[in-house]
C-alpha cells in the first residue's frame, strides 16, 4: 500500500474552502465543540507532547507504517475494535470526514486494538473503508500504551508538527470532528483538550 501523505497544502486553498463553508464551521463549533466551556472537557498529560514514534503493521497488506511520516499533515489517529458498539456508530462519520478533508492535508489513521486482524477486516468489509485512510493493527499493544489508550473508541489529533493537540474519548460526531479539524487547520489549538462524548469499551 502506498500512503500519500499530503504535505504543505496551500493556505490559499484552505482559505477558499473555509470561506465557502464558514457558516457550516461556525455552526459546527457552536453545536459540537464548545472547547473551553464544555463541562466534559478535561486535561491530559499527552496534550502538547510529540506523538509517540512508532511503526505499526498495516491491517490488510504487508508492510509497516511509520507514524513519523504523518509529520507535515494534520492527523487523526483513531483507536477502534470490531466488537466495539460505539466504533460502529462513529465509523461513517470518520470515513466521510476523511474524504471531505483529504485535500486539506488531513490524514486519517485507524489503529485496530484488542482484536484479531481478520475481525477488523470483516468489520471494514461490512461497513466500508475510508478513502483515503490508513488502517493499521497494534498486535503487541505498544501503540495503545504509548498513547495511553483507556479503551475504544478514542481519537487523537496531531498538528502538522506531530504534536498531540486534542483527544476525543468516546465516539466522534460530525460537528465535533469538523470543528476540531477546522481549529487545527486555522492554528487555533490553544483551547483543545480532551472531550468525553461517552464511555469507552474494553474487550468483553
Amino acid at each position: 500500500m502506498t500512503v500519500g501523505v499530503r504535505r504543505r497544502r496551500s493556505m490559499l486553498a484552505y482559505s477558499l474552502i473555509a470561506s465557502v463553508g464558514l457558516a457550516t464551521v461556525v455552526l459546527g463549533v457552536a453545536l459540537g465543540s464548545r472547547f473551553g466551556t464544555d463541562p466534559q472537557l478535561t486535561a491530559s498529560p499527552l496534550i502538547g507532547l510529540p506523538a509517540p514514534d512508532l511503526t505499526l503493521p498495516y491491517l490488510e497488506v504487508d508492510g509497516i507504517f511509520d507514524l513519523a511520516a504523518l509529520e507535515g499533515d494534520v492527523a487523526v489517529v483513531n483507536f477502534w475494535a470490531s466488537w466495539c458498539v460505539p466504533c460502529r456508530q462513529e465509523h461513517p462519520v470518520l470515513t466521510s470526514t476523511a474524504a471531505a478533508y483529504a485535500q486539506l492535508g488531513v490524514t486519517f489513521v485507524g489503529v485496530l486494538i484488542q482484536d484479531r486482524a481478520e475481525n477488523g477486516v470483516d468489520f471494514l468489509d461490512e461497513l466500508g473503508r475510508g478513502e483515503p485512510y490508513v488502517y493499521l493493527v497494534d498486535p503487541d499493544s505498544r501503540a495503545s500504551l504509548e498513547f495511553g489508550v483507556l479503551g475504544v473508541p478514542e481519537t487523537f489529533f496531531l498538528d502538522r508538527d506531530g504534536t498531540i493537540v486534542g483527544k476525543i474519548s468516546g465516539p466522534v460526531n460530525g460537528p465535533l470532528l469538523a470543528a476540531t479539524l477546522d481549529a487545527i487547520l486555522l492554528g487555533r489549538t490553544g483551547d483543545l483538550g480532551v472531550v468525553k462524548t461517552g464511555e469507552v469499551q474494553n474487550r468483553p
